[in-house]
């Protein structure tokens, strides 16, 4: 064996030692993380068994709500039923106007520059004339829940 082969091997022999070396340590700190890890957790069985807490939830979002009563509201010769009599009662309150707007822009789902274009006005006048009625109608729910 040269001088030159023995020194590759010397430096192969060195590189391995120094990978064992980096992986070791690298299994010490992993165990070491889920040691720790494993002092923070708390088993799911233990807090069943301890405090009696469910494993499961209902998602109330989901559900289909229960529309006992309804209240109708009235605009451009249409019916609505509202479920909300607060806001059936706030949206009767506001100007003829303003209960238009909302009812094409919310209820008939129409563009700000197609009610624009109906009643004569901008779009952004219509957007406007909308959210001056939307602050309106929480005023108006406002007052009618202090009753």
């Amino acid at each position: 064996m040269t001088e030159y082969e023995a020194y590759q091997e010397h430096i192969r022999y060195t590189h391995d030692t120094y990978c064992r070396i980096v992986i070791r340590h690298a299994s010490f700190d992993a165990a070491r993380m889920l040691a720790a890890r494993w002092k923070r957790e708390i088993s799911l069985e233990y807090l069943t068994e301890e405090k009696f807490v469910p494993l499961s939830t209902i998602d109330e979002y989901f559900q289909v709500p229960d529309y006992g009563e309804t209240y109708p509201f009235s605009v451009r010769g249409k019916t609505i039923f509202l479920d909300s009599c607060s806001l059936a009662a706030a949206l009767a309150e506001l100007p003829e106007q303003s209960q238009e707007e909302i009812f094409l822009y919310y209820f008939q789902h129409l563009k700000q520059k197609e009610i624009g274009e109906q009643s004569g006005w901008t779009r952004s006048t219509i957007g406007r004339h909308i959210q001056l009625a939307l602050k309106r109608l929480k005023e108006e729910m406002e007052v009618l829940s202090h009753e």
